[in-house]
């Protein structure tokens, strides 16, 4: 009769636990709405993201606390109030990467009107974390690659061009950490790349700072102003109307 296995396999991948313990903290659907939520780049106090989530405060507290000590999250405290935001863009990536996975046929259509609109309003342009997505996203991302800015044929990666582009417009690219300069971020609602990485993060930073582009209602969603219309074709030849 053979006995009970207690000890691991030498020749197992010592990252699985670690892996299970992971993919243990995103199969809840509480926590994974507000990993969602928190992808709008911003932190959130702990009630916002109960009222988001539809829980009692003290459920998701305890949700909160799993995903702070996992990693995912990152939390301080201002007085009274405990705010949290994602741990970092690798989060960021991971969180939007698993969203791009789930079938569009396994989305429960809106509700009302309002939750129509709001869908739409995602899908024409939004933040993902910390870049541009959306139509908009695509958009610029295949501008700047038919003008030999931006390849993809190996992965993202900016040209000499691109460089030289993102100096004359005056957007400073920092190079100083680990994160990838350019990189594809797989679009959840269109099922293509968009640029990330530090360039796409600059280049959200800056439409945003000069005012080419503006946040509309309470989640991710950003709309082309006016101004933005004309600079973005000026500078990309991309046609996107205002509002």
């Amino acid at each position: 009769m053979l006995g009970r296995m207690t000890d691991r396999d030498p020749r197992a991948d010592p990252r699985a636990p670690h892996l299970a313990r992971l993919a243990s903290l995103l199969a809840d659907e509480t926590r994974a709405a507000c990993l969602l939520a928190l992808l709008d780049g911003r932190a959130w106090t702990a009630g916002e993201l109960a009222r988001h989530a539809g829980v009692a405060a003290s459920t998701l507290s305890e949700h909160l606390g799993k995903l702070v000590a996992g990693g995912l999250l990152a939390e301080e405290r201002q007085g009274r109030h405990r705010y949290v935001r994602l741990a970092d863009a690798r989060v960021a990536q991971l969180v939007e990467d698993l969203a791009a996975q789930v079938s569009p046929g396994a989305v429960v259509r809106p509700r009302n009107l309002r939750a129509a609109n709001a869908g739409s309003a995602m899908a024409r342009g939004r933040t993902c974390y910390d870049h541009l997505a959306g139509r908009l996203g695509i958009a610029l991302t295949d501008a700047m690659t038919v003008r030999g800015l931006l390849v993809q044929d190996t992965g993202f990666a900016l040209t000499d061009a691109g460089l030289g582009w993102f100096d004359a417009v005056g957007i400073r690219l920092e190079r100083t950490g680990r994160r990838a300069l350019a990189r594809g971020c797989l679009d959840w609602t269109e099922r293509r790349p968009h640029l990330a990485g530090v360039a796409g993060a600059a280049l959200c930073r800056h439409v945003l700072e000069v005012g080419w582009c503006v946040r509309v209602g309470s989640e991710r969603a950003v709309k082309v102003t006016e101004v933005g219309e004309r600079a973005l074709w000026e500078l990309l030849g991309v046609e996107l109307p205002s509002g």
